[in-house]
């Protein structure tokens, strides 16, 4: 007898844990199928990390390039009192989509405000080329960091879902399983003995 509490060896037991067993088994289905899409999202979402590193590490190069560039052009104290490039206009522009009960994100940097005047703006083509390879990183960076958040929440829930998942499968149905298999066990043990009685009963 399966360990637990004391079981019913009844028909209406039986019936009722039968109905039980094929509750949890549709619910383990829709919890595997949520483990599958929820994967798929996952390696999606890594590609895609993937592809903005391998971008991040190519506007690095041109960002140093451009940077060698400028200090070459006005030397390195000159270049730190160089005007700026204003970033006072851009915003982050986020953009959720839900997925599987989820918010997944979406970020971009957005600076299409109107231009800033020549006196705030570098003043040369080298200073002016090194500002705009490190606005690029920026830009990139903005994506990097909701692709990130949005692969957190993705795998945080994964790790639920297997849990939940391997939960049912491993302990809660093998225990009704078990169960199931003990009262057909004694049901069949009362029929067996029923029918001893009825044969002993035609015979007297």
């Amino acid at each position: 007898m399966p360990d637990g509490g004391e079981i019913l060896a009844t028909r209406v037991a039986f019936l009722e844990l039968k109905d039980e067993r094929r509750l949890i088994q549709e619910g383990y289905e829709l919890l595997d199928e949520k483990r599958v899409l929820l994967a798929t999202e996952i390696m999606r979402q890594l590609r895609h990390y993937s592809a903005l590193q391998a971008e991040l590490t190519r506007l690095g190069g041109q960002a140093l390039a451009a940077l060698e560039g400028a200090v070459s052009m006005h030397g390195f104290d000159k270049l730190t009192v160089e005007p700026k490039l204003d970033m006072a206009p851009a915003q982050v522009v986020v953009h959720e989509q839900a997925f599987l009960g989820l918010r997944l994100v979406e970020a971009s940097l957005d600076d299409r405000g109107p231009p800033a005047g020549p006196e705030a703006r570098p003043t040369t083509p080298e200073a002016r080329a090194c500002a705009a390879a490190y606005r690029a990183m920026i830009a990139r960076h903005v994506e990097l960091a909701a692709c990130v958040a949005s692969l957190r929440r993705l795998i945080r829930e994964y790790v639920r879902t297997e849990r939940r998942a391997r939960a049912l499968e491993n302990v809660v149905l093998p225990e009704i399983d078990e169960s199931l298999r003990f009262i057909e066990e004694q049901l069949d043990a009362v029929d067996q003995e029923e029918a001893v009685r009825v044969r002993n009963a035609a015979r007297a």
